[in-house]
């Protein structure tokens, strides 16, 4: 957990992004129309969530990720300014010209050298995500409000930035920036919040309405420490295999309640939840298609203060799509 801080400390100091989170705080029962953004750099990237739709940006690549009323989710990826492409393939089609005047020694040296090693890190991701108590998806029946519709418990995740040290041409170590947005969906029609002891506890919505559903959300910015290895298979496409350590700085959290009549309802708060966690993580693909798992092993609350007193361990697994290349 140290070596992982230390990294995201030393991303921070590379890369010098100006973070700003716009949002509102509301309390439960009022209502909120609000979006969350975050904006890192000069609009270099952008997050922004709302009631029915999320949209992570950075440079001309965007996830659109869309909820119908019923549930069901529908995800776009975009390329946003396409001249920037165009430029793009002029280059490539430049560069073909001189292929035949290519050094092929000094390609080998760099190879050799690792200079060429590419990653498996950037990119989208989406998943599901659930939490564990001691080890166990069962939760203990005083705390039975934490219980999640885990079909639609997700997260989405976009890795921004990406450093490569090649050890040869295929194996290195991978590490980088990106933004973490985990979203769990109660099973049950409550919400949570600081209990009077000082815990978090069950909030019960006004039952004016039926609630059609109810959150709670967690917005982190993450730097893993991986290690990748890379068999060839087929004339340009690998095989990876990478495993490594995973921090996450919390950014935000908040809570949503929405209603049948569609009023939705806000709260932000840190609900107690610590600034830092830390995890192993695995992941495994072929080409730029990967299946990543991880798990979070340091404690996701203050000490004696999660629901109940008690701690959860989250962890989550899905597919990421990345263009190292």
């Amino acid at each position: 957990m140290v070596l992982v801080t230390a990294v995201l400390c030393q991303g921070f100091a590379i890369q010098s992004p100006e973070i700003t989170i716009v949002g509102k705080s509301m309390p439960v029962e009022a209502d909120s129309g609000s979006t969350v953004t975050v904006i890192i750099g000069d609009d270099l990237f952008r997050f922004d969530e709302s009631d029915s739709i999320v949209i992570i940006k950075m440079g001309n690549r965007g996830l659109e990720i869309t909820e119908s009323p019923e549930g069901k989710k529908k995800f776009d990826i975009e390329k946003y300014d396409p001249s920037e492409t165009e430029e793009l393939e002029d280059y490539r089609n430049e560069t073909d010209e001189d292929w035949h005047g290519y050094n092929y020694e000094e390609r080998e040296y760099r190879d050799r050298r690792g200079s060429n090693f590419r990653g498996h890190w950037a990119g989208f991701e989406v998943g599901f995500n659930n939490y564990m108590h001691t080890r166990s998806v069962s939760l203990p029946s005083n705390i039975s409000y934490m219980d999640l519709d885990a079909s639609n418990s997700n997260c989405f995740n976009f890795n921004f930035s990406q450093v490569n040290i090649g050890f040869s041409r295929f194996a290195g170590l991978v590490s980088g920036i990106g933004l973490n947005y985990n979203t769990y969906r109660f099973e049950y029609d409550n919400s949570i919040g600081i209990g009077t002891e000082g815990t978090v506890a069950e909030v019960i919505p006004d039952f004016s309405f039926p609630v059609k559903k109810s959150k709670f959300n967690v917005l982190y910015l993450n730097v893993p420490v991986l290690l990748e290895f890379q068999i060839p298979a087929g004339y340009s496409n690998r095989l990876s295999i990478a495993a490594g350590v995973i921090g996450g700085l919390r950014l935000k959290s908040w809570t949503k309640v929405l209603y049948e009549n569609d009023e939705k309802f806000r709260s932000e708060g840190d609900y107690n939840l610590n600034m830092l966690r830390g995890g192993v993580t695995g992941r495994i693909g072929f080409s730029n298609m990967t299946i990543f798992g991880t798990y979070f092993l340091t404690p996701w609350f203050e000490d004696l203060k999660g629901p109940d007193g008690h701690n959860l361990e989250p962890f989550e697994i899905g597919l990421a799509f990345t263009f190292n290349d």
